[in-house]
Formats: C-alpha cells, structure tokens, sequence
C-alpha cells in the first residue's frame, strides 16, 4: 500500500463519481445517521473498501458489535492503508480516520475497543463497500 501513489481528483470529478451521500461522508466528513448503515450489523466474511476508490480497509474477522450504531473494527488490514488526524470539529476531540489512498473521510478511531488493540475504528458504511471472496 505505501508505494500505491495518492488519488489526487478535483471535487467536481469525485462528486461525479460518488452518490450524493458518498459525497458528503467521504468528501465533506459528514456523519451517517447511527444504526442506519447496511453494514452495521453485517456478518458476511470479506473484506472491506474504500467505497471511493476500491482500497481494502478493514477485514470481517476484525469486525465486532461496538453497540454504537456504526461498523466498528478493532484495527485496519495494515496501518498504512489508513490516516488519522486530529479532529476538534463539533466541540468533541476525536481523532479522524480516512483513507490513505484518496484521503476520503471514514470515520474515527476511539481507545474503547476489545483486545488485542483497545480501538474501535468506528466507521461509516457509506464510506465502505464489501468484498466477499477476499478476507486476507
């Protein structure tokens, strides 16, 4: 992943590309509504990608019901598909999670989670599409 070079588009080309809602959850860090998502509660083995330029993100096996509202995932398939930054937007301190490939925003990341790693990445489904036949 860290030799892949960076989606470089212009706002217009994305906004073509994306549906409305993608757009304003991937393009202008919007939030999806909790327990609204398609894959808050989806149990299929797979993988999961950047619905904005197919990038994998996050794999089934480390899935798990956070009972937020959102997809939660205790790490990435490896850390340099991702990138965090900090976000005080909404009077809250949060640290943001999007993709590294073509910087789409995808959620945050938070240190409640399970074992091995204590995080949640907390996810919107907007910002994921699913892969079934690859879960590596």
């Amino acid at each position: 992943m860290s030799n892949k070079p960076k989606i470089n588009k212009t706002e217009e080309e994305w906004r073509k590309e994306l549906t409305p809602e993608q757009f304003y959850i991937c393009r202008q860090k919007g939030t999806e509504a909790a327990f609204s998502g398609k894959f808050n509660v989806h149990k299929e083995n797979g993988r999961y990608v950047c619905v904005a330029c197919k990038t994998p993100l996050f794999n089934s096996n480390h899935k798990f019901d956070s009972g937020s509202g959102w997809p939660s995932f205790f790490q990435p398939i490896d850390e340099e598909c991702i990138q965090e930054e900090f976000d005080e937007s909404h009077g809250m301190r949060r640290t943001e999670v999007m993709c590294k490939a073509c910087g789409a925003h995808l959620g945050h990341v938070f240190e409640d989670g399970p074992r091995p790693t204590g995080l949640r990445y907390c996810i919107n489904s907007i910002s994921l599409d699913f892969d079934p036949e690859n879960n590596t």
